[in-house]
């Protein structure tokens, strides 16, 4: 993996290299050249599947880090390329053209941080969180607690012990 490090450093402006393990490591790219590295991924490494799309929060650096997670088939090792991106600006080009299943990871990455891929088909269309009319709910500073007691009605609780509960349910006649 380090191989590979030096060699993309040639062509990319790749940094914060760090290994895992033998076969996973990660690398950092800036925004203008992630989908110019993927692409050299897929075409050039033998990197051909796409194993996911993620997303962090980090909401006190007022950024979201991306993570496209590659698999190389012929070596068996994983790549992870990341690249931050400003959360008040969450825009990012597209990688659908790349993997067809990049369109799904785009989708809910648009649906639950608000982070838009122009040009990406139907990533403004409901996948989850149908009729949803609230912020991005996975975003940091989303008040799940204060929500939820503005959107559902309050009804008192019952608490039994589990236990007596069993009890009452399998054997009722005792």
């Amino acid at each position: 993996m380090e191989t590979l490090y030096k060699e993309l450093k040639q062509y990319f402006d790749v940094d914060e290299f760090s290994v895992q393990k033998a076969s996973l490591a990660f690398l950092r790219v800036p925004k203008s050249q992630l989908v110019s590295l993927l692409t050299h991924m897929k075409d050039i490494r033998g990197y051909t599947h796409l194993v996911m799309v993620t997303c962090v929060d980090y909401l006190e650096q007022d950024s979201f880090l991306l993570t496209y997670l590659l698999h190389n088939y012929s070596t068996h090792c994983d790549l992870g390329i990341q690249v931050s991106i400003s959360r008040q600006n969450p825009v990012m080009d597209g990688i659908h053209h790349l993997w067809e299943q990049g369109r799904v990871y785009q989708r809910e990455l648009f649906e639950m941080f608000g982070i838009d891929f122009p040009g990406s088909p139907d990533v403004h269309e409901p996948m989850i969180l149908e009729g949803w009319q609230g912020p991005p709910p996975m975003r940091r500073d989303f008040d799940t607690k204060a929500y939820s007691e503005a959107t559902y009605s309050h009804r008192p609780r019952d608490h039994k012990e589990p236990e007596e509960y069993m009890k009452q349910q399998l054997y009722p006649e005792d």
